[in-house]
Formats: C-alpha cells, structure tokens, sequence
C-alpha cells in the first residue's frame, strides 16, 4: 500500500516539476488567469478534478495495476 502512495507523490511531482522546469512564465500567466476564475468555480474544477482523479484510481485498480 505504501508502495502506491510512493508512487502517486512521485508521478504528481514529475508533472509538476515539467511545469516549472519546460514553462515558468506559462505558469505565472496561469496563476493571473486562475485568480481571475471565481472562489466557486475553481471549487467546481477541484471537485471534478478529483472525481476524475478517483475513477482513474478505480479503473487502474480494476485493470489490475
């Protein structure tokens, strides 16, 4: 089990690592874009974010990983 935590908190830091290190000034333009988007949508992205993020989970599990 701790093997799959592991793995999660590497993989969400490689992406974020390409994020900072392929496009810095894409992601301040990001940050001003995100500020812009109101309290309840961006909690609206989140919750769907994470229900994606569950189904991904479930159907990996499913598959057998």
């Amino acid at each position: 089990m701790i093997g799959y935590v592991l793995l999660a908190l590497g993989l969400v830091l490689v992406v974020e690592g390409l994020v900072f290190a392929l496009a810095p000034s894409r992601l301040e333009d990001l940050l001003a874009t995100i500020t812009r988007i109101p309290p309840a949508t961006r909690r609206m992205i989140g919750l769907v974010a994470l229900a994606v993020g569950v189904v991904l989970i479930w159907l990996a599990r499913a598959l057998g990983v």
